[in-house]
């Protein structure tokens, strides 16, 4: 038999989406990727289905480029409700237990949000993907079982309260990969001795991306209705703008054709330590490289049909 004909069109890039609250990461992506026609997508980083905001998809090649994303820090707007504990640390559970709150000042709160800054430890909740055994946490908990899960290392770079009105107080965050927000609205609201949960999540930034320069996903929509592929293209960014933090460095002919053959190559003037986002002089972006010991540029993830 003959191999099996790929199907889509291949496009490379990456669209930054402004996923809406009620589907979640993978239906939004599906939607992407049908409506772009693309033969591959991915996406770099669920949302929760009640969570809102940034959901950058790398197409085609970017794929390749998706870990850097999944690895970078976030940033989120929460609402955290006072008194009210649930199953799932957030709105989509039923409520488990409710307390009073006490009367609780900005100072108050401000103290106890500094407590959670820097590098704390976080156990995932039940209602996760996290795989125990192979088997995703939250398929467990919908089978009403609890099993025992590692705590994990998180670091909160910045935690700030934005507003305090009743039984409500918003949250401005930053934070590293694997941060459950959830988890840290339930451990403010016990140390606040009341209890809390997540009532809303909107997530604002991933790495270099804001969304501020997402498109909604209805408007996404909208917009192959009236203009189609060309459209859509336009929307996207090149590739190794998921890096742009990195520093560049170009290669000459020779030098990027025995990287693309997997070896390592010295480059004038290049870093001396670190990842780098590797440019041919006249072959645009190559992928990315680290820089070994002895100053030479190894590749570790090249694009463009490379490994």
């Amino acid at each position: 038999m003959g191999r099996k004909r790929a199907r889509g069109r291949r496009i490379d890039g990456i669209l930054l989406l402004d996923k809406p609250v009620g589907i979640t990461s993978n239906a939004a992506l599906q939607q992407v990727k049908r409506l772009y026609r693309a033969r591959k997508a991915g996406h770099t980083g669920s949302l929760d289905p009640q969570a809102s905001g940034l959901l950058p998809i790398c197409l085609g090649e970017a794929t390749k480029l998706s870990g850097f994303l999944l690895d970078a820090d976030k940033r989120y707007e929460g609402t955290c409700r006072l008194g009210v504990r649930t199953t799932t640390a957030d709105a989509e559970g039923e409520v488990v237990e409710t307390r009073p709150v006490p009367p609780l000042s900005e100072a108050r709160v401000r103290e106890v949000l500094a407590r959670f800054t820097g590098e704390i430890q976080q156990v995932p909740p039940m209602h996760s993907a996290v795989k125990v055994n192979g088997q995703p946490l939250y398929k467990l908990a919908h089978q009403g079982l609890e099993v025992e899960r590692k705590p994990r290392t998180v670091t909160i770079y910045e935690l700030e309260l934005t507003r305090l009105e009743g039984d409500e107080l918003d949250i401005r965050m930053r934070c590293s990969k694997g941060t459950y927000v959830r988890t840290l609205a339930e451990e403010i609201g016990e140390v606040l001795g009341c209890g809390a949960h997540l009532a809303a999540l909107r997530r604002t930034a991933v790495g270099p991306f804001d969304v501020a320069d997402a498109i909604p996903l209805a408007e996404l929509e909208r917009l192959a209705e009236e203009g189609g592929l060309e459209a859509l293209d336009a929307r996207l960014l090149p590739m190794e703008a998921a890096l742009a933090d990195w520093p560049a460095v170009t290669l000459t002919a020779n030098s990027a054709y025995y990287l693309r053959q997997g070896q390592p190559v010295l480059v004038p003037q290049a870093p001396t330590s670190g990842w780098v986002r590797l440019f041919g002089e006249d072959q645009g972006f190559l992928g990315v490289g680290q820089v070994l010991d002895d100053g030479r540029i190894a590749p570790r993830r090249l694009v463009g049909g490379a490994a």
